[in-house]
């Protein structure tokens, strides 16, 4: 996708594996109406399971039901957008490729050759009007200086008429300019045909400089890899790296794919990826991710993904084909744009014939200006493109500071987010567990107590099991391990030495009729018993995130009526937690399927009225993630699982991202709104008083190219956070 950066090439698997997944380019498509019509078409070819079309990019992305069906659909796509837009070329594969090539070049000579001509018409249209010609003569430069300035107007909407489609925006220009010039009013036709292609111009301008800048937001492809070949240093495209391949990464450059350092240190800047302005260290061993930066030392990388698996590759595909998940909003104003082109041109007919026929001494000419007024200030064009540009925008500079939104729906959603709930573990806390204090009763010690749960827990690659073993000085001897079996939300058994161990929560205690008192303590209390008797038991903490508390405290102060926190830990634990981070509800030692059932419960009491956002650390949460309006995951960078389970991932790991991902939502809602409030209601105005007779085509084609140029300036202000 032009726009992100990314190579226009079709891929036969995508960074998600999709091996039925195509996308297309359609070259010189600037009417984001007609883009909409074009989606609809291309939905319903039978052989397309999905398809979405976004007009910032000019990408079609279609998803085949048969992969072997693809010469029939290219065709069925090609067929559809030269009956829509006759001037759109549909380019695939190694067309792409070409054009990027000469793109620049062709278009500057075109643009070169058109500004000629257009500066030609304008000259006789300024001859005309200053000087004073016989009417013949006078005529004659209008029309020839009409039909320069708007020979491409008049080309596209009469050959639309001849495949059937009226009521777009170069039909109407034409019917409202003709008929100015049927009633005498050469001037004002031609001006309003100039202030047009002025107006159009300056939209795809201010369309363009958006691309540019949401390109820049998500300029994390790198462009190539240095890789040693026969003790020389070649530069590779990224694409052609495989698994296992050494590569070289210079002062400077960007890493081309996610890799393990296996000599050198450096800073790297992750800041495309994470938001974070602070640079990294990282050295021998260090992880390192496609996207960042190398700032001072040479680092050789060997590589751990293929490049479409990498973590930029699937950070672009994820946030450049947000698109495809539209707000409710956009889909609102697409079924509002096909209606209310055609009832405006229907009102016109009846404001130019009903007056003069029902209303003595009415002159039909008058009316018949009138009508054409209505004509001009029909297009929709405005909305159609500043909103999808405005969500577009929103994700841009979400993904800008490490929030990757994977649609505009999901956008939308969390701006209507009245009820956060946390995961605990890896969510408000760190997740890293540390045997903090040990127990012991009867005539167990200490060094027995750990003993016996490290051996129990060997097996186990739960964090707990890992801080219990972590502690434990001794070596495990694993013959001297029977029967291990985990018990699910609870803990672990096995036999020792010949000896029945239980380790796990005061419920697998009770389970088993061993006695056991509450232990009020901060953080996991496991419970461990040798034989049926009760040996002690070991806490383990899990040291809160110094941006949790805060993090609450901003939603809060943002109108968020309810934080509440779910965890699998103890009571006591989960209470103190919950009081040095200050949510408002806490439910603990809950299973999986507890926490599913429990945000049924918080929903219910939600009455559906506004949206509930679950945060958690990935896969582990799921479920939750799933049934939640908004599912978000505290992902990490490079987190597949993570990616793939939420529709918001935060890449930083940080909670205090999500007040500004609410932020983002709101303030991207809010220029929407401002642009369709704005937009139909200058829209409105002109109407009523061009029926008045008080508005002119000047207001007119104001109301029209004026306030989409306006609307879509506003709308790149969501690239600004």
């Amino acid at each position: 996708m032009t726009a992100g950066g990314m190579s226009q090439e079709s891929e036969n698997t995508d960074a998600r594996g999709n091996s039925q997944r195509r996308e297309f380019l359609l070259q010189n498509l600037c009417c984001a109406n007609c883009a909409g019509k074009i989606e609809n078409q291309v939905k319903g070819i039978p052989e397309i399971k999905t398809a979405y079309l976004d007009f910032l990019s000019k990408k079609l992305v279609v998803q085949l039901k048969d992969e072997e069906k693809l010469d029939c659909v290219v065709n069925k796509i090609k067929d559809i957008v030269s009956t829509i837009e006759p001037e759109v070329k549909v380019l695939y594969g190694g067309e792409i490729n070409e054009l990027e090539k000469n793109e620049d070049s062709r278009e500057l000579g075109n643009r070169r050759a058109e500004n000629i001509v257009l500066g030609i018409g304008v000259l006789l249209y300024a001859i005309a009007i200053i000087f004073n010609f016989q009417l013949k003569v006078e005529i004659a430069l209008y029309l020839i200086s009409y039909f320069i300035i708007g020979k491409e107007v008049l080309l596209k909407a009469f050959k639309n008429i001849i495949k059937g489609h009226v009521f777009d925006e170069n039909f109407l220009m034409c019917v409202a300019t003709i008929g100015a010039l049927s009633i005498r009013q050469f001037p004002e036709a031609i001006a309003v045909m100039l202030f047009y292609k002025i107006g159009e111009y300056f939209e795809d301008k201010a369309v363009d400089h958006s691309r540019r800048s949401i390109s820049d937001l998500m300029n994390i492809k790198p462009d190539f890899a240095n890789v040693k070949i026969n003790g020389e240093m070649i530069k590779v495209v990224p694409e052609k790296i495989n698994v296992g391949d050494m590569i070289l990464i210079k002062p400077g450059e960007k890493v081309p794919l996610d890799g393990r350092i296996v000599e050198g240190s450096s800073m790297v800047d992750t800041s495309a990826l994470t938001g974070e302005s602070v640079p990294r260290s990282v050295s021998s061993g260090d992880e390192i991710l496609s996207g960042f930066i190398n700032k001072n030392g040479v680092l050789s990388v060997k590589v751990t993904k293929e490049f479409g698996q990498s973590t930029a590759a699937r950070i672009l595909d994820l946030v450049q084909n947000a698109g495809s998940k539209k707000a409710p909003t956009e889909n609102f104003i697409t079924k509002f744009a096909r209606y209310y082109t055609p009832i405006i041109v229907i009102l016109a007919i009846v404001l130019a014939v009903l007056p003069p026929v029902f209303i003595s001494g009415e002159i039909f000419s008058t009316w018949l200006y009138r009508a054409l007024i209505f004509l001009v200030v029909s297009c929709p064009c405005a909305l159609v493109i500043s909103i999808p540009l405005g969500f577009f925008g929103g994700i841009g500079s979400a993904s800008r500071n490490g929030i990757l939104v994977k649609g505009g729906n999901y956008l939308e959603a969390l701006n209507n987010v009245n009820t956060v709930v946390f995961d605990k573990t890896g969510t408000l806390t760190k997740g890293v567990f540390e045997v903090t204090d040990i127990k012991a009763f009867g005539d167990f010690g200490k060094e027995e107590v750990l003993k016996y749960a490290s051996y129990a827990e060997s097996y186990s690659n739960h964090p707990i099991s890992t801080s219990i073993l972590k502690a434990y000085s001794g070596k495990i001897k694993r013959d001297l391990i029977k029967n291990c079996n985990e018990v699910p939300g609870k803990g672990v058994e096995a036999v020792v030495d010949g000896v029945q161990v239980s380790v796990g929560s005061r419920n697998l205690m009770l389970d088993k009729g061993i006695p056991v008192k509450e232990v009020q303590q901060m953080g996991t209390v496991v419970h461990v018993a040798v034989g049926h008797e009760y040996a002690g038991y070991i806490v383990i903490s899990d040291e809160i995130k110094k941006d949790s508390r805060e993090t609450v405290e901003n939603l809060k102060r943002m109108g968020i009526e309810k934080v509440v926190m779910l965890t699998g830990d103890s009571y006591s634990a989960g209470e103190k937690a919950a009081e040095n981070i200050g949510v408002d509800e806490v439910y603990a030692e809950l299973l999986p399927d507890d926490k599913v059932k429990k945000l049924e419960e918080i929903y219910d009491r939600n009455h559906g009225r506004n949206k509930l956002a679950f945060v958690g650390d990935g896969i582990n949460d799921a479920p939750v993630l799933a049934r939640s309006d908004v599912g978000v995951a505290m992902g990490g960078i490079g987190s597949d699982a993570a990616i793939e389970a939420a529709d918001v991932v935060i890449m930083t790991d940080e909670p205090s991202k999500i007040p500004v991902a609410i932020k983002i939502a709101r303030k991207t809602k809010k220029i929407v709104t401002q642009n369709i409030v704005f937009a139909l209601g200058v829209k409105l105005v002109i109407l009523i008083l061009g029926a008045l007779g008080m508005a002119n085509m000047w207001e007119a084609v104001f109301a029209d190219v004026g306030v989409a140029i306006i609307a879509v300036l506003n709308s790149m202000r969501t690239l600004r956070f």
